[in-house]
């Protein structure tokens, strides 16, 4: 996924970004939303690749996942930063600030930048109703791509699950 293109169309025109860092979720993976089974709120996770999960956290952000299972298997990846390319200044509007590096490089950021205030895309499939990817026009060379262990959890951290562009600016921190 790293490369592709995430596109939100607007009233304002549409926000391009190009995803610079993902981290993989399992429903055998503890970390994962979708290891606990099938709820209301995870059952987005156990659709057809192609779906989307967004859900709230710590009672403040909202977060983005393709899902890319077969269905009835939980897992997506979280969308964790991404380099604007179109409409910057409606992404700056929603982020509340015009520092570019700053505007998606989270992954409550980016949804703060595509616009996304609630979970009413989670379950829908990608889209030109909802949010489009695209294919990267450019394959990145293995040497580029950088695996880690996922950040921002408390279980299975040694998974080498998080993948980013190596030394891209927007990358989360």
């Amino acid at each position: 996924m790293l490369g592709c293109v995430l596109t939100r169309k607007t009233p304002q025109g549409p926000l391009v970004l190009k995803i610079v860092e993902t981290e993989a979720y399992h429903q055998d993976d503890p970390a994962s939303h979708s290891f606990r089974g099938l709820t209301v709120r995870t059952a987005p996770m156990f659709d057809a690749g192609g779906a989307i999960y967004v859900y709230f956290t710590y009672g403040m952000h909202y977060c983005l996942n393709v899902v890319v299972g077969q269905k009835g298997v939980g897992e997506a990846v979280l969308l964790r930063a991404a380099e604007p390319l179109q409409g910057i200044q409606v992404m700056q509007k929603y982020r509340g600030t015009l520092n570019i590096h700053n505007l998606a490089s989270g992954p409550a950021k980016l949804t703060q930048a595509l616009g996304i205030t609630n979970t009413r895309l989670s379950g829908k499939k990608f889209g030109p109703k909802t949010l489009e990817l695209s294919i990267a026009s450019e394959q990145l060379k293995p040497k580029n791509i950088i695996a880690t262990p996922r950040i921002g959890i408390k279980q299975a951290t040694q998974k080498p699950w998080r993948f980013y562009i190596r030394n891209n600016p927007f990358v989360s921190h």
